[in-house]
């Protein structure tokens, strides 16, 4: 895979829903753009020493967000990279504002059906355990998607091969950072 050659100011922060395609894209993307990748998920199970779901478990929604918060700031505080977060992340306030001011934000979009399709294949989100999935992802994305809209770029995640949406992505990033030579992506 060539590396593709694009000035990047700032860590790229993939956002959105579970099952968008966050980490498969940013792995992608931050192959084609020589950056490292980070998952923030992964970092934060480093950082408290149990999983995601251990963390819910024993200290509820608010403790693990809390912890997410903490990580990525310190994540943002780092040399540019591709960074992946949770789908709750760019709900928090201040994890919102830390991404404005240290990060270029990329909302990954995909409808219902896309995410009940990609989601039901894993069965370690626990917000997808407190009932129906289709009817959880819904309701998220009645109260996200609204909020998601504040990211910087906004790419469609669907059923295209993930080369063809990390393309996009590229596309759009050249686009809003303004690169003379947009349409070679």
């Amino acid at each position: 895979m060539s590396v593709t050659v694009l000035p990047i100011p700032k860590t790229l922060v993939l956002i959105g829903l579970m099952g968008a395609g966050k980490t498969s894209i940013g792995k992608r993307l931050a192959a084609k753009l020589g950056l490292p990748f980070v998952d923030a998920d992964h970092e934060i199970e480093r950082a408290a020493g149990c999983t995601i779901q251990e963390i819910f478990d024993r200290f509820g929604e608010a403790g693990f967000r809390d912890g997410e918060r903490r990580v990525i700031a310190r994540l943002l505080d780092q040399p540019v990279q591709v960074l992946s977060t949770g789908g709750g992340a760019f709900m928090d306030e201040a994890t919102r504002q830390t991404i404005r001011d240290h990060g270029i934000s990329i909302w990954l979009r995909a409808d219902l059906d896309l995410l009940v399709h990609r989601t039901a294949r894993r069965d370690h989100r626990p917000l997808l355990r407190q009932g129906d999935p289709r009817a959880v992802l819904g309701r998220l994305m009645d109260i996200r998607y609204p909020v998601y809209a504040q990211a910087d770029l906004t790419v469609d995640s669907d059923d295209s091969p993930p080369d063809v949406t990390t393309d996009r992505v590229i596309a759009a990033l050249r686009q809003w950072l303004g690169d003379a030579d947009s349409s070679a992506a």
